[in-house]
């Protein structure tokens, strides 16, 4: 990987799993883990995202045993305040100490749903917040079949990133989780992600330039496990996961890290 991006990211999605109590329970024994095989955060980051209902338990528990895991949310308000029943907004995720938000997520698309002018809002939000935003975007099966779906991939990551500043957009992650591919057992190629990944950063390059392009990390997401997590961050525009299904496990959630942080350090010290 890059210099700009050279340190991977494995982030566990938990969707609407766990409640407060779980929560804490699973941050305990992950962190137990990780500390078990001496991970060096230093050359990997691994953040979590739990339930709006457990991010606070998972704040406590975080600053309390003074760990160096983080935590943002699964998806975010356009809006700051209001009369809007059932919405969260991006300060009050800050204020709970989220470094990072989920935007865009297909299942957010499918079942909400959110169209693409409200996800560019929601990056900004979460921008103005002081966080960062995980822009998910991925083919569905119908787009693979067209041969289209490196095509549609980068557009959703266009209609998003054309309407931001330099600064902004050097501060996205992408995440290119190809809907076929989520929670089905299917999972795309190495080959397959670096593709798409490529594509991403040929496409801000010609936006925002090189520097830009570089600087954004690229994760893939979409039946991640700790049996094919090698050969996928081995290839140099994957910069890491976001998870679904393995990151409710804690022992596969922990071997990935590790596997993650050993894979990239050999390519470091190549």
């Amino acid at each position: 990987m890059a210099s700009t991006r050279r340190i991977p990211m494995v982030a566990g999605n938990w969707k609407m799993n766990f409640d407060h109590l779980e929560a804490t329970e699973f941050v305990r024994a992950f962190s137990k883990n990780l500390k078990r095989c001496h991970f060096d955060f230093n050359r990997c980051e691994v953040a979590l995202f739990p339930s709006f209902t457990s991010i606070r338990s998972v704040q406590v528990m975080v600053e309390s045993e003074h760990l160096r895991i983080r935590y943002g949310a699964q998806a975010v308000s356009v809006t700051s305040q209001g009369a809007f029943t059932g919405d969260v907004s991006a300060d009050m995720l800050a204020h709970l100490g989220c470094s990072y938000v989920i935007v865009g997520h297909s299942e957010r698309r499918k079942y909400h749903p959110e169209d693409d002018a409200n996800i560019v809002d929601q990056v900004r939000a979460v921008l103005a917040a002081g966080m960062q935003p995980i822009l998910c975007v991925g083919e569905s099966l119908e787009e693979r079949r067209k041969g289209i779906e490196l095509e549609f991939a980068v557009g959703q990551v266009h209609d998003v990133t054309r309407d931001l500043s330099d600064g902004e957009a050097s501060k996205l992650i992408i995440a290119y989780e190809p809907v076929w591919a989520i929670g089905t057992g299917m999972v795309a190629t190495p080959q397959t992600a670096q593709d798409a990944a490529h594509a991403f950063r040929v496409d801000l390059a010609k936006s925002f330039g090189d520097h830009v392009a570089q600087t954004v990390r690229v994760l893939y997401g979409g039946s991640v496990s700790s049996k094919n997590c090698v050969e996928l961050i081995e290839e140099p525009d994957v910069d890491g996961f976001l998870i679904g299904g393995a990151a409710l496990d804690v022992d596969e959630l922990t071997t990935i890290c590790r596997k993650t942080i050993a894979t990239t350090s050999s390519h470091d010290n190549s």
